[in-house]
């Protein structure tokens, strides 16, 4: 697999969701998209994945682990697992390859659930913000995404959902539990001051 394939399956993967996604989706856009795509690189090269076969894959998986937003909501992964069999062949990536790609795209269905190094790193990716600076503005537009949804009524119940992920979260990888976690504990903290008492 060259690296001319990938540059094929980004500008293919994202004009898609660009054309496709719903404007209703203002955590769960193509800015979160690339956000992940942005980390995966970032951590790859932390955790010292020094394979390009492995780097491309990693990078597929960041670009098709939300492309099942272009047609359902709930199981989303499975939906982007489908498309990237169907559409991957096509760029001249194989099956074992797939299904590596597909096993990290499930890997970041909550409760994330990896089961090796890649699958930790796109799980760590997905959920960065978590640990990083612009936390409450990346959060804020969950709230505003689910409220859209009529899944959430209001912040209090937004802040009391948010204190419990966060609080069963973990990050998996050693560069996240370094960079990450200190200000992902903060953040829970100052989110559990913001519940009003019932």
């Amino acid at each position: 697999m060259a690296s001319l394939e990938f540059s094929h399956i980004y500008n293919h993967v994202v004009n898609h969701l660009l054309k496709g996604l719903s404007p209703s989706l203002t955590y769960h856009g193509i800015h979160h998209t690339l956000d992940v795509l942005e980390q995966v690189e970032r951590l790859a090269a932390e955790e010292g994945v020094d394979k390009k076969e492995d780097l491309l894959l990693l990078k597929i998986a960041a670009l098709y682990h939300d492309s099942g937003f272009l047609t359902a909501y709930k199981g989303h992964e499975e939906v982007g697992c489908e498309l990237a069999k169907k559409e991957l062949p096509g760029f001249g990536v194989n099956e074992k390859n797939i299904e590596k790609i597909c096993g990290m795209i499930m890997a970041t269905k909550i409760p994330q659930s990896p089961h090796n190094e890649f699958e930790k790193i796109i799980c760590d990716a997905d959920l960065d913000y978590l640990g990083r600076n612009d936390f409450f503005t990346i959060a804020h537009s969950l709230f505003q995404e689910l409220k859209a949804l009529g899944m959430v009524k209001d912040e209090n119940e937004w802040n009391h959902i948010q204190v419990n992920f966060i609080g069963k979260h973990k990050y998996f990888t050693p560069s996240s539990i370094r960079d990450r976690e200190k200000s992902k504990q903060k953040h829970l903290k100052e989110v559990e001051r913001l519940i009003e008492p019932e």
